[in-house]
């Protein structure tokens, strides 16, 4: 794969209120940006190779220019709730981007072919498609690999210029 800054870190959480405010006094983060009930469903999402049917609540801010995403799980089985229930509330992935589709895909190939396994992986209305991958016995629970079309780039942006 190759070299790129990450471009979003993101916790999983219990309480979004209580981990916005302790990143808006630790990161900076000015105004977060909730998006509730976000449904990843069987028809485009899949945890552990198997259909997903889940849905968390999604805040989003920005600390410079990266992203920070927290994640609330709310109902169904996901790598959200794997992790709170596994190791709690906390840091939980950072994201890369791949160029276009075809640089996602082959991206996934490459991580498979070097050892790391996809955990979850779907596509999001508006197109944005993801996959976390895993190299636990790395130490490397997951990194998130993610290809943003232009109607979400813009809605990114909207978000990052509500920080000044």
């Amino acid at each position: 794969m190759p070299d790129q800054t990450p471009v979003q870190i993101a916790w999983v959480t219990r309480d979004l209120g209580a981990t916005e405010a302790a990143l808006t006094q630790l990161m900076g983060a000015k105004k977060w940006v909730r998006m509730p009930d976000v449904h990843f469903g069987p028809d485009t999402c899949t945890h552990r190779g198997h259909p997903a049917d889940y849905v968390a609540h999604v805040s989003l801010s920005y600390a410079g220019d990266t992203q920070l995403e927290l994640i609330e799980p709310v109902r169904g089985d996901s790598i959200y709730t794997d992790f709170l229930d596994a190791a709690g509330p906390g840091l939980h992935h950072v994201a890369i981007e791949a160029d276009d589709r075809d640089d996602f895909d082959a991206r996934l190939v490459d991580a498979e072919r070097h050892g790391a396994s996809v955990v979850s992986r779907g596509t999001m209305p508006g197109g944005m498609s993801f996959a976390y991958l895993s190299a636990a016995g790395a130490g490397v629970p997951y990194l998130e690999i993610a290809h943003v079309p232009s109607e979400i780039r813009a809605f990114f942006d909207y978000v990052k210029q509500e920080q000044a």
